[in-house]
């Protein structure tokens, strides 16, 4: 009945990892002859590394960040524009704690998306609630949520996460409706919650991006009131390993035949 009763008592606590794991932790605290005190804190510590890793699980899981990307697997020595201490500084998700944004700028494969899915990484395992989604991706659902009457509802759920990574942005022009739905997000999340920006285009074309200078010039004023902007100088990642293979070489060959 003792047995019983605590396991009752763990379920109730929602100490889980104890409860399915008793035995075997008994085990290990008796095999290192551990006093009471640090068996609880051993009991503690397994409890607390449980809940974490399923907290990080659940985490990544509704983040829907594409793939699986770390800061340590960045090559930088392949772009040296990046100030390598910058990333690390920004590893620490202070901007997300004060709210600000982070813009992510640069041609395409130069790594801009490795340094998105990273840094949504490094803010799950620190507690930040994450979502990423593509500029395209977002425009079309809010697009739609505007047409159905839903646009508060769908933008009171992009306002959620306190980060908000959005990708690709500038690949392809908005309508100028959806850039007025764009600023609508912007605005709720301004100094409120920390929005990530991969874009190949310079913040001076944003303009042509949105369709509406007046509407880019509003985004812009919001997103870099407090902001963090890396600048990425570079050739594509891809490109290179093709020129390496001599796949670019055979190409223009072929072209010329």
């Amino acid at each position: 009945m003792d047995s019983e009763r605590l396991i009752a008592n763990l379920t109730r606590l929602k100490l889980i990892a104890i409860r399915d794991k008793l035995d075997n932790f008994l085990d290990e605290a008796s095999r290192r002859e551990m006093s009471l005190l640090e068996t609880l804190a051993y009991l503690c510590e397994q409890e607390i590394q449980s809940k974490n890793q399923r907290r990080i699980q659940m985490g990544i899981s509704i983040s829907k960040l594409p793939y699986f990307r770390t800061l340590e697997q960045f090559d930088f020595e392949s772009q040296p524009s990046i100030d390598p201490k910058q990333i690390r500084d920004l590893s620490t998700c202070r901007y997300i704690g004060n709210g600000d944004s982070l813009l992510l700028l640069g041609p395409p494969g130069v790594g801009k998306t490795h340094l998105a899915v990273a840094l949504g990484r490094e803010a799950i395992f620190l507690g930040y609630t994450v979502l990423f989604i593509s500029a395209t991706a977002l425009l079309t659902h809010l697009t739609k949520a505007h047409q159905e009457g839903k646009l508060a509802e769908k933008i009171g759920q992009y306002s959620k996460p306190k980060l908000l990574i959005i990708d690709e942005l500038g690949y392809l022009p908005f309508d100028p409706k959806a850039a007025h739905l764009f600023f609508q997000l912007v605005s709720r999340r301004y100094e409120k919650g920390s929005i990530l920006i991969t874009s190949n285009r310079s913040v001076g074309e944003w303009g042509e991006v949105f369709g509406d200078p007046i509407v880019a010039t509003a985004i812009l004023d919001r997103l870099l009131h407090h902001s963090h902007v890396v600048t990425i100088r570079g050739e594509s990642y891809r490109l290179k390993e093709k020129r390496k293979s001599g796949l670019i070489r055979t190409e223009h060959l072929k072209k010329n035949k």
